[in-house]
């Protein structure tokens, strides 16, 4: 299939994850098939699930409350997941791969979780405020890590962020075991802290906040996205991340700092995942117990998420949606036992989850069946493009404030 010319390039290139998904629907869809399930009646179980039908104005009567309850897990589900795929989105722009999305989630709950439990006295807005900041602190500090590494002695922000995982799961687990340092003082025989107090909740704005309504966390993710934007297109900063992505040797030979430009990402990228930990622990868990460290998916889902999303802010939004809305509509609670088995249902979002990451991440079918040249695959410059081809052209504005702001010197190595 060829597309006509008429279609722009912004268009054709949000078919490539659009097209990407379908693929994965209709790969599961056989799977499904194959083992006697029906993949449409599953998948309008599933949609149904989601809450989404809300937004049919047909829909009423005690369907229509079953389906808010269900769009507000939704949409609860969806906020960290636009965190942490920002946390990994940002990184890529830089041309660094940042595993350690769910290490940095990790740190930032326990900070959320001590802050929140502690200063009791303090005044209730300002101390949900201290522990989301604490928890955005201590991510990027603890991402920032693996940028110094890559930019003092070159080692991998694969390996690094890693490593960082592990140590944040494990550090934590020590912290919230039985007899931990952290460990809940009404909590005597179970691995867990405190529980933050009702006053450091975040507020609930659409739901009952005894049945996990709605909080203002998605308000949080979504000013996360904006601040990616303005960041990435609309400032010094986010043109050095971008040319420092597509050729280091030649943004380094521009006078950029790659080094610095390293670790400042990095903690961009931490703090995206601190705030997506404090999101949960301040919105829906509050409390913090071993189980929840070595459960949680978040921060890798976070990967999924921003490669569906292309690595854009409105990319990394919708997938973290359509992800979220995969896990609410599967749960057991929701899905149709008469048309899957409740048990079996988590497993399918694993494989659709699965082939978008595998489809997304090759891309090649999707550009292929839309006739697209090959570098709207990813969004990676095709080999031997320079530097402005590469970039953006729709950023002349901060295209040219960078270069205004530029050092016509030698050029920077260090930090």
């Amino acid at each position: 299939m060829k597309l006509p010319p008429s279609v722009s390039r912004t268009g054709r290139a949000l078919l490539v994850p659009l097209t990407t998904v379908v693929i994965a629907f209709v790969v599961a869809g056989l799977v499904m098939g194959l083992t006697g399930t029906n993949p449409f009646k599953t998948y309008v179980s599933i949609f149904d699930g989601t809450g989404l039908n809300w937004l049919f104005p047909w829909v009423g009567g005690q369907t229509r409350t079953i389906a808010s309850q269900d769009l507000q897990q939704t949409l609860v589900a969806t906020a960290p997941l636009i965190l942490t795929g920002l946390a990994v989105a940002f990184a890529f722009r830089a041309g660094l791969f940042n595993i350690g999305a769910q290490g940095q989630y990790t740190v930032g709950s326990v900070l959320a979780i001590w802050v929140g439990t502690s200063f009791t006295h303090m005044n209730p807005v300002l101390h949900i405020v201290a522990s989301i900041v604490a928890a955005a602190l201590i991510g990027g500090a603890w991402a920032a890590l693996a940028g110094w590494l890559k930019a003092v002695v070159g080692t991998h922000e694969v390996i690094s962020t890693i490593m960082l995982n592990w140590i944040a799961i494990w550090v934590a687990t020590y912290l919230f075991q039985e007899n931990g340092p952290l460990q809940g003082k009404q909590a005597l025989g179970n691995p867990v802290s405190n529980t933050l107090p009702n006053n450091v909740h975040l507020p609930v704005f659409w739901g009952n906040p005894a049945l996990q309504g709605l909080d203002v966390g998605i308000f949080i993710g979504l000013a996360a996205a904006v601040v990616f934007w303005a960041i990435m297109n609309r400032s010094t900063l986010g043109y050095e991340v971008r040319a420092v992505g597509h050729n280091p040797d030649a943004a380094r030979g521009a006078g950029i700092n790659v080094a610095r430009n390293y670790v400042v990402t990095m903690a961009i990228c931490g703090a995206f995942a601190g705030l997506a930990s404090s999101v949960d622990v301040l919105g829906w868990q509050f409390q913090v117990s071993t189980a929840d460290i070595s459960g949680s998916q978040v921060g890798f889902l976070g990967i999924a998420v921003a490669l569906l999303g292309r690595n854009t802010a409105i990319g990394t939004v919708a997938a973290a949606l359509l992800f979220g809305a995969l896990e609410t509509g599967t749960a057991a609670d929701n899905i149709n036992a008469s048309v899957i088995n409740p048990e079996l249902a988590p497993q399918l979002t694993l494989i659709i989850e699965g082939l978008v990451v595998l489809l997304v991440s090759t891309d090649l079918i999707a550009v292929r069946l839309l006739g697209l040249p090959r570098r709207l695959g990813l969004g990676r410059p095709e080999p031997g493009a320079d530097l402005a081809q590469a970039l953006e052209p729709d950023d002349a504005a901060a295209q040219a404030a960078a270069v205004e702001g530029f050092d016509a010197g030698p050029a920077t190595t260090g930090l």
